[in-house]
């Protein structure tokens, strides 16, 4: 990035008005070299609840660099390459999924995360875990929105849900009768997560509590529970937006509970999940978080696939839908300014209660409320507010037969995404991929092995350049996410000046970003299609 391009990001931010009030109006510039974008969002940015893990220590890595203010007078974007991978892989996470008797069954070889904040503290969350009483494994993505409490909420308890709504009557006796007994129960999910992952753990008795109640649902109705897979995913996502709906509404002593109640409804968050068992994938997606395909085709070239729509005001599916469920008088109330009411840009969310309820239970709820001002919580009753509920959370569920060619799955937060296209994700995974398996050299011994043909190897696996790559692809990304030129290729000095951006000016650059990649094992797929 030229002095020239640093100086106008200091005098854009320095001249930009940031209208203050209940909550803020941000002017989101998306620049580009020869076009710029200024969108506003309106945002609340929550306090922690006391008493829990501070985002701000985990983060602090990331946040080492990053000036507080336009306003300081020694400024500077420079870092050095080291301090730059030191925040770009502050968020790493990958899982090899191990292998039996050598050979390893599973459909998926292996995924990788990271996350890079832009709010502080970060609203995106992430999830990964391997079902234990059913089969496959789960991903999900998780945009956070006015704080990070839903998408936390969320990110802790829709994968429990979804494994729930696929387990057997059986099974879920077992549990229940456990439960009872007050036996230790089966396990459900064995997580895969980054050690800085946050969960509620205050709040966990009540999660559960409400988890149960689910279960003795599904144990209630005259038949098997037996849901498809996309009515599980389905129901899962509906049944856990109305919990998150009824636990601010339920009476509750302990204020710390109830604060974070709170937050989690008048918050929101959207939702990309997969759930991947044998050559069967299947993604549910509530908000504008999307998941692609990436597709090896026989020529050697590289396709995206896209699973998911973006539910928002660009899509005429999401404009068809809330028009039919609401008054034609309505129609031209419904989106303002691209955003759904004038306020929120996508059209699908879990939270958001003040897009789902009515005014008088809006009112009623926080009226009864402690300090709701200190958690930067506010009744805002938008214009033309009359037929609610104009918010779901409603997911819709992709299947796709997973094939040989179909090497891998990328589902990102839409930070990504506004930066790079489906076709460029899926290239530079592509070509990162090939390159490593091009570098890796041979380990063939010769006998008897010494230090002498060990350091060779190392050495000619050195100059192959494998050092220089980020191992992790979800950091490969982020980085020509951020670092990009508008040739493709990653300049230094403006990755450097995208890191530093002050907190009261990285927002108009980029949000945050969330990325998990899941490489598909080629191998076991193609063995399914000979062995039928």
């Amino acid at each position: 990035m030229s002095r020239t391009v640093s100086s106008w990001i200091l005098s854009s931010a320095r001249n930009n008005i940031i209208l203050q009030g209940r909550g803020r109006l941000y002017s989101i510039c998306v620049p580009n070299r020869y076009n710029i974008k200024w969108k506003l969002v309106f945002s609340k940015t929550p306090l922690y609840p006391a008493g829990t893990c501070s985002l701000d220590n985990i983060f602090s890595l990331r946040r080492a660099f990053r000036h507080t203010s336009t306003e300081e007078e020694q400024y500077s974007f420079q870092l050095s390459p080291s301090q730059i991978n030191d925040i770009l892989r502050a968020g790493e996470l990958s899982h090899r999924i191990l292998a039996l008797n050598g050979k390893n069954a599973n459909s998926v070889l292996r995924f990788e995360s990271n996350q890079l904040a832009s709010n502080t503290p970060i609203e995106d969350r992430r999830s990964a875990a391997t079902c234990l009483q059913t089969k496959g494994m789960m991903f999900g993505v998780f945009d956070g929105h006015a704080g990070s409490a839903c998408a936390q909420a969320v990110s802790e308890r829709l994968l429990h849900y979804i494994a729930v709504s696929l387990m057997s009557r059986q099974t879920l006796e077992e549990i229940e009768l456990a439960v009872e007994c007050m036996k230790p129960i089966l396990p459900i999910l064995q997580w895969h997560k980054h050690p800085n992952d946050m969960e509620y753990r205050e709040i966990t008795p009540q999660y559960f509590e409400n988890l149960r109640v689910y279960w003795q649902h599904l144990l209630d109705l005259d038949a098997e529970p037996g849901f498809s897979l996309e009515e599980a995913m389905t129901c899962a996502f509906k049944r856990l937006d109305s919990d998150i709906s009824l636990e601010v509404q339920a009476p509750q002593e302990n204020e710390l509970i109830r604060n974070i109640a709170l937050q989690v409804a008048f918050s929101g968050a959207t939702a990309c999940v997969a759930h991947v068992d044998g050559v069967h994938l299947h993604v549910a997606n509530t908000g504008d978080c999307r998941a692609i395909l990436g597709v090896h085709e026989e020529d050697g070239t590289w396709s995206a696939v896209p699973l998911t729509r973006d539910h928002n005001a660009f899509d005429e599916f999401e404009i068809r839908r809330l028009k039919r469920e609401h008054p034609r008088s309505e129609e031209k109330t419904l989106f303002v300014n691209d955003r759904l009411l004038g306020i929120l840009m996508p059209s699908r969310a879990f939270g958001d209660v003040q897009l789902k309820w009515s005014k008088e239970l809006q009112h009623s709820v926080l009226e009864n409320s402690c300090d709701v001002e200190a958690l930067n919580i506010y009744q805002y009753v938008p214009p033309n507010y009359h037929t609610p509920p104009y918010l779901t959370a409603e997911p819709e569920v992709t299947y796709h037969k997973l094939r040989g060619k179909d090497k891998f799955l990328v589902i990102a937060s839409d930070g990504l995404w506004e930066m790079l296209s489906n076709e460029k994700v899926v290239k530079l995974v592509g070509e990162h991929l090939t390159e490593l398996n091009m570098q890796k050299p041979q380990l063939a011994f010769q006998k008897p092995v010494n230090l002498g043909y060990m350091h060779s190897l190392l050495l000619q696996r050195k100059t192959r350049g494998i050092a220089s790559l980020d191992q992790n692809i979800a950091t490969h990304l982020i980085r020509h996410a951020i670092g990009s030129n508008e040739y493709g290729e990653v300049d230094q000095e403006k990755l450097a000046a995208m890191l530093t951006l002050p907190e009261d000016l990285v927002r108009m650059y980029r949000d945050d970003i969330t990325v998990t990649v899941v490489y598909f094992n080629s191998e076991t797929i193609e063995n399914y299609y000979r062995n039928k």
